[in-house]
């Protein structure tokens, strides 16, 4: 399948901030996808003894409620709500959990050419404790940031002026590499120079990106030393 996207090209001399999503971007979204659209609904039928035609209405309808907003990426929330342990219940499925294709050879070259390297993502901290533990990737990132500690999904302005005033960060040096194009369009909006998007963050699902520069792997655009 072709792809109409801008060609994704980086200039590693005119970056000094790389900044990271983890969950499509870093590390296969499969995980995610099947944990929600999958087992979670399993898990609900097996708890509340509803159909699994009802379970999936009722999780679709709330997933659409609250996209977007931060409490769609909140453990807390879900396990409130659906009256289930969410964090226990991917534990359960956590052998899925896997690193993208270079993801670690990237960031290693990274490191070795000495750019900061930042994640942040929108995972609920008890969701993003748990891929630190399987994938250990913190061990090459420089510093790793929830928006949960800001209260504000990267959705919003308000999460990048956080992270400036925590990070103080050149926009115009920085390269952002996120699978969502709404989250590529708020740090746009907020004035990051240098974006990448991800042609298929879920190596399960085919997807191609038009809006913003993208690649399939992280080989495609690996700095040389």
């Amino acid at each position: 399948m072709t792809s109409n996207s801008p060609q994704a090209q980086v200039d590693w001399e005119q970056i000094d901030t790389v900044l990271l999503d983890m969950d499509g971007t870093l590390l296969d979204l499969h995980f995610d996808n099947y944990f929600w659209l999958q087992h979670l609904p399993r898990r609900y039928v097996d708890t509340h003894g509803v159909t699994m035609e009802a379970a999936q209405e009722k999780l679709h309808g709330m997933f659409e409620t609250y996209r977007g907003k931060l409490e769609w990426y909140c453990l807390e929330h879900w396990s409130e709500a659906l009256d289930l342990d969410i964090r226990a219940l991917k534990e359960e499925v956590q052998e899925r959990i896997a690193m993208r294709p270079y993801a670690i050879e990237f960031l290693q070259r990274l490191r070795a050419l000495n750019k900061k390297l930042v994640l942040i993502t929108n995972a609920h901290p008890q969701s993003l404790s748990l891929k630190l533990d399987i994938t250990a990737i913190d061990q090459w990132l420089d510093v790793v940031i929830s928006s949960h500690e800001y209260r504000q999904p990267k959705e919003q302005q308000a999460f990048w002026h956080c992270l400036q005033e925590q990070e103080q960060f050149d926009p115009k040096r920085t390269l952002f590499i996120d699978d969502t194009v709404s989250i590529l369009e708020s740090a746009a909006t907020y004035g990051i120079k240098h974006l990448l998007c991800i042609h298929q963050p879920d190596s399960q699902q085919e997807r191609r990106i038009d809006a913003y520069p993208a690649i399939d792997h992280f080989d495609e655009i690996m700095p040389k030393l």
